[in-house]
């Protein structure tokens, strides 16, 4: 088992970086930022967290990372190259080409998170600017065998157990 942290367009935040960081460190394996961090890669806020360049980022961010996590392969991206906020199928046929089952964006602000085709999209919303919901959120994923348990946090460090969601993939 192996867990994952996800978090994007903090637009320039750094000490709420660094709390959940700090809050979350012991228990998860790779903290990911899906963009619009707004800071330079050498903050010491951002580190610790792979990260990947947003429409609002300059600063030596790459557009895509991947990484493997407990034996899936997840491919992180902002998602303004993809157009995520009119659909997903940009980003769908990128995850096919790249073999990733798990997918993590931000760009929308929008806390989201859905199956196709058997990979996991995630859009862990905004601990910033949110759209659709009032909380600025974050999210963890605890990888396990054959599912993916999803947990959501407020900024806070609050979990609002009512989203808590498992995915068979």
């Amino acid at each position: 088992m192996s867990k994952i942290l996800v978090v994007s367009d903090s637009h320039g935040l750094t000490k709420e970086l660094e709390e959940i960081r700090e809050r979350h460190l012991g228990e998860v394996d790779v903290m990911i930022h899906c963009g619009d961090s707004q800071l330079m890669p050498e903050n010491k806020a951002i580190s610790g967290y792979f990260t990947v360049a947003g429409n609002c980022d300059f600063g030596g961010f790459p557009d895509e990372l991947m990484t493997s996590v407990a034996g899936r392969k997840i491919f992180i991206t902002h998602g303004h190259h993809y157009s995520v906020k009119s659909s997903l199928m940009n980003l769908k046929y990128k995850a096919e080409e790249v073999g990733a089952q798990i997918v993590c964006f931000g760009h929308s602000h929008e806390l989201g998170a859905e199956v196709l085709n058997g990979t996991l999209f995630l859009n862990p919303g905004s601990i910033r600017l949110p759209r659709g919901r009032m909380e600025k959120t974050y999210v963890v994923l605890d990888l396990q065998e054959d599912t993916i348990k999803m947990s959501i946090f407020e900024l806070n460090g609050r979990e609002i157990a009512g989203l808590a969601r498992e995915f068979a993939v």
